[in-house]
């Protein structure tokens, strides 16, 4: 049996997880970011006039990726030296002897440590940004085919004035675009943490190149720009400021709040046979109620999604515990909260995914659900209605109360449908308007602006965000037909 199966695996990675994002916080990612971030810095120093030659930084270039062999001198030489960091320095030196004299040089162990975290996480956006606009993009086919669609709105989960389906949709868009909009905001605003040395003063660099602050401020830009940033901090401690992974996190955990909201009012719709999540030809809602259809992916995102939520609190705690230029007990708190934050959102945006592909909508329910409420909801244009026919405002109020009354008895103490209409229809008194009845118990007539309010969100705001996004999700599209 493989000894895999022999010790804890996270279900983040072993069970959900894309292998994209599994990639991206892999070991072996972030080992060859540190090798690459090495190589970038010797070759900055090069240029700036360090002697450091050719031949040695070739040898780096060809040694960045990692292999098994590399991995087990890494994890001999830390056993020693206690120190991940100085232990793969060790190793990349085994690798390539000839640049063993120069890796790492004026550098911190933050300089490999934090600069690749922020390349991580900049690179995790960068895979769940796309998944963001898919599933909007997605959720807006489905709200505008459904724009028109009446269907009961719920206050306190109460019935209340009719809405559509469609708008419904609208409410968990627009949450996944506020949601969107912060996450573009945050990857646009990430920085570089650079050459900042041991306590963010640059000092060791100011003694390499001999006092010259000109050099120093150059090897900081080109070392920024070559690991991909427009811009790195002017002011750290020795790590970049922990208040970065607050602002992510808080992102991330802010989608989760969203995706829950979404998928639990799949969930209820799900009891009330209004909506479904997809349901496989072959899935098992129970093993034991065979009939059951259960909105297990819905119920799998809630699941995660509080998991994702709770994780925001961890940066803020470690932000707060940050003595002077830092303490390393943000090190290990970091190493577990930022990938499952990331591994956490990346999972419930590709089951929204799945699910909003596959959303499928029961009209002939929520239609019989409208009915079973629409009379109490009419009665005030019944009252309309009666007084424009030449009634009395308040003795038509006080009639229609009567009856309302008495069929909501028939609903609550003897269980039956709701039959108002029947005893309007029957009252001598209601006599002037039964010819209106029909058009007066119109659910379309109930739906406000909800349908125009669809068109125009759809238009002036989700369009335009979709826009950047627009040739991969035709790629996507292309690749499902």
């Amino acid at each position: 049996m493989d000894l895999e199966f022999k010790k804890y695996r996270s279900p983040l990675v072993s069970r959900y997880a894309s292998k994209e994002m599994s990639f991206n916080f892999s070991d072996f990612k972030k080992c060859s970011t540190w090798r690459k971030l090495w190589t970038i810095l010797a070759k900055a120093e090069q240029q700036l006039g360090l002697e450091i030659s050719s031949k040695q930084i070739e040898d780096m270039e060809q040694h960045i990726e990692l292999n098994e062999d590399d991995f087990r001198v890494a994890s001999e030489e830390e056993k020693i030296r206690r120190h991940d960091v100085m232990a793969h320095v060790h190793a990349f030196g085994v690798r390539c002897p000839s640049a063993a004299p120069i890796i790492h040089l004026g550098a911190t162990s933050c300089y490999v440590g934090d600069n690749t975290d922020l390349i991580v996480m900049r690179d995790a956006m960068d895979i769940i940004l796309p998944k963001f606009a898919r599933c909007i993009h997605r959720l807006s086919n489905f709200a505008e085919q459904y724009q028109s669609l009446p269907t009961l709105g719920f206050t306190h989960f109460q019935p209340a004035q009719i809405t559509t389906v469609g708008k419904r949709a609208c409410l968990w868009i627009q949450d996944l675009l506020t949601d969107f909009q912060n996450a573009v905001r945050i990857r646009n605003n990430l920085r570089f943490r650079g050459t900042q040395g041991a306590t963010g003063t640059q000092a060791s660099f100011l003694a390499l190149f001999d006092g010259n602050a000109g050099k120093v401020k150059e090897l900081n830009k080109l070392v920024t720009e070559m690991a991909g940033f427009s811009k790195c901090y002017i002011i750290t401690g020795q790590t970049y400021p922990r208040k970065v992974d607050s602002d992510i996190l808080s992102v991330l955990s802010s989608l989760g709040s969203s995706i829950h909201k979404i998928c639990t009012d799949i969930r209820l719709l799900a009891n009330m046979k209004e909506i479904e999540e997809p349901f496989e030809k072959s899935q098992i809602g129970s093993s034991a109620m065979a009939y059951k259809r259960n909105p297990m992916r819905s119920e799998r995102c809630c699941s995660l999604a509080r998991h994702l939520i709770t994780l925001s609190f961890n940066p803020l705690q470690t932000a707060a515990v940050q003595w002077f230029e830092r303490t390393l007990d943000d090190s290990a708190n970091r190493r577990i909260c930022i990938p499952e934050a990331f591994l956490t959102a990346d999972i419930i945006l590709n089951t929204l995914q799945n699910i909003s592909e596959g959303l499928v909508v029961y009209p002939k329910v929520i239609e019989r659900h409208i009915k079973q409420e629409l009379p109490f909801m009419a009665t005030e244009n019944v009252i309309m209605a009666m007084v424009k026919s030449g009634g009395d405002r308040q003795e038509v109020h006080e009639h229609i109360r009567v009856l309302s009354q008495e069929a909501a008895a028939v609903v609550k103490q003897e269980g039956g449908e709701n039959d108002l209409v029947d005893r309007i229809m029957g009252d001598s008194y209601f006599t002037p308007i039964h010819g209106q009845m029909q058009c007066l118990m119109d659910p379309s007539s109930f739906i406000g602006r909800a349908s125009q309010q669809v068109t125009e969100f759809l238009e002036e705001e989700i369009k335009p965000v979709l826009l950047k996004y627009e040739d991969f999700l035709q790629e996507v599209a292309a690749l499902n037909v």
